[in-house]
């Protein structure tokens, strides 16, 4: 794997991507609009740390020329670059589509007109199976569970697109599919859960690990959807892309397969009844918390079944929750230009004006660590 294409490049997922493989000596082009907060201050630091042996084209994936411009010559895309949260796709279904579904096609085409076709590594979400309102589950003190799932949902789970963000995903993550199917480009979907770690630049839509953590470290209030007990499995971002590369090693037989690939069962975390008393142990306080209610597509939990990743590539997280957090808060403390505290009586008001009176932590919650 020596000449690299990513798009999303300069965002967190895609920083961390460019980082590996730079210090192991592949040629990296990031292809990015800058769009996204922090994608340029990533962008610079890529840039301090390899200088010029990474090459960074400005671009948009709804471009298709400027995309087939940038694979030419490419050994390997991992297409990253995506509009990534459920309530924009709300907002702005239009501008969701043409990012995720448009942009992915774009991608896929531009693969297609090389000589030699590319390996095209795609990001999919765990969104794709919708609300999974079929699957049983248990509501304990503290967390949410699934009743009759140990190992998490599988890759065998019916395909269910909720929102425009799960439709318009959805669509890209057949698109993939079927390119490998129909075209032979050697395609790999990744079904991710919640990836958290250092250049995420979290806020309340989209990356809530480093969101929950940024907020705590600026005194900042957070708002808190539902009762606090939906748990995730979460990766820490070191491990997914150790799980992207054991895929492109082992093209010959993940070429065409889709994965679930998330911290697992044994890296979950209830997003507030759980996360809370970690909060407090690493920061020294806990956010003063809104309430609001139960989003729509919210699930109650999900975990994936991580066991197609560890037979067919040999992948399995190595970051436990408590350490990859504590690396996060650290990354986090050593950017105080960016994630200075913010005076918390303004930021109190201002959340207080914006989602109505602030509550306490519960005691129980307060009390814990």
């Amino acid at each position: 794997m020596d000449n690299v294409l990513i798009t999303g490049g300069a965002g967190f997922v895609g920083t961390n991507l460019a980082d590996r493989l730079l210090r192991d000596g592949a040629r990296v082009t990031l292809f990015d609009n800058l769009a996204r907060q922090g994608t340029q201050h990533n962008l610079d630091w890529l840039r301090a740390t390899h200088g010029n042996r990474l090459r960074f084209v400005r671009g948009d994936v709804r471009d298709a020329a400027a995309l087939t411009q940038a694979v030419v010559g490419c050994d390997t895309v991992f297409h990253l670059a995506a509009q990534v949260a459920v309530t924009t796709s709300l907002d702005a279904p239009r501008h969701d589509f043409e990012v995720n579904a448009l942009g992915t096609f774009n991608v896929l085409e531009a693969a297609r007109a090389q000589a030699r076709p590319p390996a095209v590594l795609f990001t999919s979400t765990n969104k794709v199976y919708g609300g999974l309102e079929d699957v049983a589950i248990r509501e304990t003190p503290d967390r949410w569970a699934f009743a009759a799932r140990p190992a998490g949902i599988a890759e065998t789970q019916p395909l269910d697109f909720h929102s425009p963000y799960g439709c318009s995903k959805g669509a890209a993550d057949q698109y993939v599919r079927d390119y490998g199917r129909i075209y032979g480009i050697p395609t790999v979907v990744f079904r991710m859960s919640c990836i958290y770690g250092p250049h995420q630049f979290g806020n309340e839509d989209q990356g809530w690990v480093a969101h929950f953590l940024i907020s705590a470290v600026r005194h900042e209030p957070i708002m808190i959807y539902g009762d606090g007990k939906q748990v995730r499995d979460i990766l820490f971002v070191e491990d997914l892309v150790a799980a992207f590369l054991a895929a492109r090693q082992r093209m010959d037989v993940a070429a065409g397969q889709v994965f679930n690939i998330g911290g697992g069962p044994d890296h979950t975390l209830a997003i507030w009844t759980e996360f809370a008393p970690l909060i407090r142990r690493l920061t020294g306080r806990v956010p003063t918390v809104a309430r609001g209610a139960t989003r729509p597509g919210d699930q109650a939990i999900y975990v994936s079944d991580i066991r197609k990743a560890a037979a067919m590539l040999g992948w399995t997280p190595q970051v436990s929750v408590a350490q990859g957090c504590e690396r996060l808060y650290r990354w986090i403390v050593a950017q105080p230009h960016l994630f200075a505290p913010a005076d918390d009586r303004r930021s109190r008001v201002a959340v207080g004006a914006a989602y109505g009176d602030l509550v306490a932590l519960p005691a129980e919650v307060a009390a814990a660590g």
